[in-house]
């Protein structure tokens, strides 16, 4: 293929010189076009994950029978390995496919994913699970770094941007946990995930159709070279499609015997680090303190995201077991309790939008660790509120549903004074021909929490045993209190700590706010 062939090729969308430094004179205004494209297409992407998700542990207890220890192993394997193979995804985006044509691979491993599950036993649920795994890899790292890229160095539109974005995912999110979730609760968990494969298509779609917005950003590192033949007639994005499915099976493997994905994970872990911390010590003094605090805020994010990461497991089985999900006449699945979350981003984003760009004007936004820490504080107290829901307890052990209510809104703004604004950060920090890899990382923080998760569910009092059998409702409601309690009390603590060393933090970010 020649140079101008492989530049035309259709996955490539058209080019553009490279000027990254932000002009205040000649900026436009408003946000890139390329921004709302992408927000779709995140928020059919998000529809199909957290559609599929939110079933998940249920579909795993009620129709599987499966006990609630080994639906939470598989359930935190799953979720940890989507995470993860970011990093993957990340690096062959920055050097190999590029992140147009790795988000599109992504999405449609995604949607064939989701319709393997509607095969209705095991196999062909994990079966599912380990090709939305694959696709997972390239589409959500990737995405984030095309936003990141759509604004110039210094752009102070960037935070506003990406909590813009986080809004797509978040609504997203919110009609999966009501549409999605309630589909399944009424009609069926296969209907629940056929919806979500239709969310996944439609969110590619709309990715290729908003190629020419993205302002020559995510094209292949060297695009001659990715379609050049290099096995017989195969060219580097065969072979890399070729592989990428031939690690289904290994990810089969993985989440049926998921103590390994522990293992693999402190691996992948270690590496990462190496990666990072290499490159801050060949890059310089200031590359070496922002990486360090990369670090650092990366392992503050597990404790935020392990506490967070509840919703779908152990949380979802305490609203079937021990809330009352009486609204308004109506009872509502224990699935669709999950939507409080999404719902509150869309309450409250594009107020936190406005309010970053606000108190960066008067000179009193928050430095990036800080955020981290009272974002880790709120989660604390979100798990304190079943205190104040002890006195309205019914005879069967269910507390109201403003509990969650107000255990999701807690959260929520946690949520948003870390989750948008580590994106950003991610894409300040890193090196320009590591965006890629460094997101991959700091999603592999998040893989970390959602293992971690799973073994904090397990506290909350599962036994051997399925559904309603695991234990008593007074059993579960106790154990459920006390596991809650400990981790508001623990993760406040470790906030606190996070809000104490923030400015020393802030100052190795050398001017990264």
């Amino acid at each position: 293929m020649s140079n101008s062939d492989a530049l035309d090729h259709p996955l490539n969308g058209p080019s553009k010189p490279d000027d990254n430094i932000y002009d205040a004179a000649t900026a436009p205004k408003g946000h890139p076009p390329g921004l709302y494209w992408l927000f779709f297409a995140e928020m059919w992407e998000r529809f199909c994950y957290y559609g599929m998700r939110g079933l998940l542990i249920l579909y795993l207890v009620k129709t599987l029978g499966k006990s609630d220890a080994d639906s939470y192993a598989l359930y935190g394997a799953y979720t940890a390995l989507v995470y993860a193979v970011t990093v993957l995804g990340g690096k062959i985006a920055d050097q190999i496919l590029g992140y147009r044509i790795a988000i599109i691979f992504g999405g449609i491993l995604m949607a064939i994913g989701e319709f393997m599950i509607l095969g209705g036993n095991e196999f062909w649920l994990i079966l599912g699970m380990a090709v939305i795994i694959s696709g997972n890899g390239y589409f959500k790292a990737n995405i984030s770094s095309i936003v990141g890229k759509l604004y110039k160095e210094g752009d102070p539109r960037r935070d506003s941007g990406f909590t813009i974005f986080y809004i797509g995912v978040n609504l997203g999110a919110f009609l999966a946990t009501t549409v999605v979730a309630e589909v399944g609760n009424q009609y069926g968990y296969d209907k629940g995930f056929l919806l979500a494969g239709i969310g996944m298509v439609l969110g590619s779609i709309i990715f290729v159709f908003g190629q020419k917005h993205y302002e020559g950003q995510g094209l292949p590192p060297n695009q001659a070279d990715l379609h050049r033949p290099l096995l017989g007639p195969l060219s580097k994005l065969h072979l890399t499609m070729i592989g990428t499915l031939a690690a289904v099976p290994v990810f089969y493997l993985l989440l049926t015997n998921s103590s390994v994905v522990g293992y693999l994970l402190l691996a992948t872990a270690a590496y990462v680090i190496y990666t990072l911390v290499s490159a801050g010590i060949s890059g310089g003094a200031v590359l070496r303190d922002r990486m360090t605090v990369l670090v650092l805020l990366m392992l503050f994010n597990i404790v935020f995201w392990a506490c967070f990461e509840q919703a779908g497991s152990s949380l979802t089985l305490f609203a079937d077991r021990n809330v009352n999900r009486m609204f308004f006449g109506y009872e509502m699945g224990a699935a669709t309790t999950q939507f409080f979350n999404p719902f509150f981003i869309l309450i409250f984003g594009s107020i936190f939008s406005v309010l970053w760009i606000y108190l960066n004007k008067i000179g009193k936004n928050p430095n990036i660790p800080m955020k981290f820490g009272l974002g880790i504080i709120q989660l604390g107290l979100g798990y304190l509120v079943i205190q104040l829901a002890l006195p309205f307890v019914s005879d069967d052990f269910r507390v109201p549903l403003f509990t969650l209510a107000l255990l999701y809104m807690l959260h929520t703004t946690g949520e948003l004074f870390i989750s948008p604004i580590g994106l950003s950060m991610v894409t300040k920090l890193a090196p320009k021909e590591m965006t890629g890899t460094v997101m991959g990382a700091w999603f592999l923080s998040i893989a970390g929490a959602n293992y971690v998760a799973a073994l904090l569910a397990k506290l909350t009092g599962a036994k051997e045993g399925t559904g309603a059998e695991a234990a008593s409702a007074a059993e579960s409601f106790n154990q459920y209190v006390d596991i809650y309690t400990q981790m508001g009390l623990i993760t406040v603590g470790i906030g606190l700590l996070l809000v104490l060393i923030s400015k020393p933090l802030n100052k190795m970010m050398h001017g990264v706010r």
